[in-house]
Order: structure tokens, then C-alpha cells, then sequence
């Protein structure tokens, strides 16, 4: 019971994941052994299916678990290490580092020149995205990703240049995926609705200065908690 009490605290994945973890090197199922099913582990812990589902899927993506289609979940044959693990995970987040590295280097470009090329019907498309954005926050990660990216693709858009917007369209798939997890999972994650905010007046007024500032003032608010999840031991 009281380990329950402790998983309603904070983000639930992650507490789900570590307690897994935990009954992972605990020998609580032998390798090969097939674990509860989701009903069953989800009452145990307290927390809801999706909860468990997320963190098993996270677990086997570190090794530690085997899902097998129409059989259920098992327990991998030869975990790995729990140092192996971690640095599977540290290896994650520094990917996300460089994906926000790139993702900085394209868009703080992008703002620049679509100050300058930005027209009025362009804006109110901007509006229009931003609007969606923020009003998709709070609420499903995967759709608030979705309109915050459609957004940023609109400013890579507006800067007129087809290499910087095919480069941005090539990332897309690798930092929606990141950028869901860290919504869903990351409590820390900061609000930056106000640079957002900040990067439309500036395309607005066609202030190439203050819009450049506007998203690295966004992205690096974002890149400050990536480096401090590396950095952690």
C-alpha cells in the first residue's frame, strides 16, 4: 500500500517504470517468465493500463522486457545490466540534445529570414496556428505536438527557404516522437507559450532580431532541461 501511495505522486510512467525496474532486478520473474497481465499489475501498483503499457514499452526498449504479440509480456532472457540501462538512457537523451541542437540551427534561420519575408496573410496564418496550439494544451500530448510542430513548420515555411524546410521536414519524424514522450512524461517541462507568443509579434513587425531571440529564448529553455537530465547521474 505504500508503495502505491508513492506511485500516485509526480508523473506516473516513470514511478511505474522504476517500480518494474525495481521488481525486474529483484529476480521477481525469472527470465523468460511471463509476466501479470496489464489488468493485474495495474491494480497492484494503483494506476491506470495506460500507465503500465507505456512504461512495459519503455522497459523493452531498454531490454529488460520482451512484449510478444497475442502472448503476452516477458521477462528478457538476458536482461541487461542496470549500468547498461542507464546508459541506454542517457544515450536517449543525449540524442534528444542533438536533435534540439539541429532543430535550434534550423529554426533560429528560419525566424530570421521570415521576418523579413513574412506577408500580412501569412501572419494571420501564424495566428491561426498558434491558436490551435493553445488550445491544444493540457490535453492529448500526441495533437498538442502535432499543432505546436505545425506551427514551427509554418515559420520554416515562411522563410522562403525550400533547403531549410526540407532539412526541418526531415527531422520532423524523430522530434514529434521525443516531444511526446517528454509531454506525457516530463513534469519539469517549462511553459513557453509566452515566447511563442513573441515569436509572432516579432514576424508581425518584421523585427528579425527580436524573433531570433523569441525562439532561442523557447528552444533553450527546453535544451536547459535535456542537458541538465544528461548531466544527472
Amino acid at each position: 500500500m505504500a508503495e502505491t501511495a508513492r506511485l500516485r505522486q509526480g508523473p506516473v510512467v516513470p514511478r511505474v517504470e522504476s517500480a518494474l525496474r525495481a521488481m525486474l532486478a529483484e529476480r521477481r520473474w525469472r527470465p523468460g517468465e511471463r509476466l501479470p497481465n496489464e489488468v493485474a499489475l495495474a491494480a497492484e501498483l494503483g494506476v491506470g493500463r495506460s500507465s503500465v503499457r507505456e512504461a512495459v514499452r519503455l522497459l523493452a526498449h531498454d531490454g529488460l522486457l520482451e512484449v510478444r504479440h497475442g502472448s503476452g509480456t516477458y521477462a528478457a532472457r538476458t536482461p541487461a545490466p542496470d549500468a547498461e540501462g542507464g546508459i541506454r538512457r542517457l544515450l536517449r537523451r543525449a540524442r534528444l540534445r542533438e536533435v534540439y541542437e539541429v532543430r535550434r540551427a534550423l529554426e533560429v534561420e528560419a525566424a530570421r529570414l521570415a521576418a523579413g519575408r513574412a506577408r500580412p496573410e501569412d501572419i494571420g496564418r501564424l495566428r491561426d496556428d498558434l491558436t490551435r496550439r493553445q488550445e491544444r494544451a493540457g490535453g492529448d500530448p500526441a495533437a498538442f505536438v502535432d499543432a505546436d510542430l505545425a506551427f514551427h513548420r509554418t515559420v520554416v515555411e515562411l522563410s522562403g527557404n525550400a533547403v531549410l524546410l526540407g532539412l526541418f521536414t526531415s527531422v520532423l519524424p524523430v522530434l514529434r516522437e521525443a516531444l511526446v514522450e517528454m509531454v506525457r512524461y516530463e513534469a519539469a517541462l517549462p511553459d513557453v507559450s509566452d515566447a511563442h507568443a513573441g515569436l509572432l509579434d516579432a514576424l508581425a513587425r518584421g523585427d528579425a532580431d527580436a524573433a531570433i531571440a523569441a525562439t532561442v529564448s523557447h528552444l533553450g529553455a527546453v535544451m536547459e532541461l535535456i542537458e541538465k537530465e544528461v548531466a544527472a547521474p
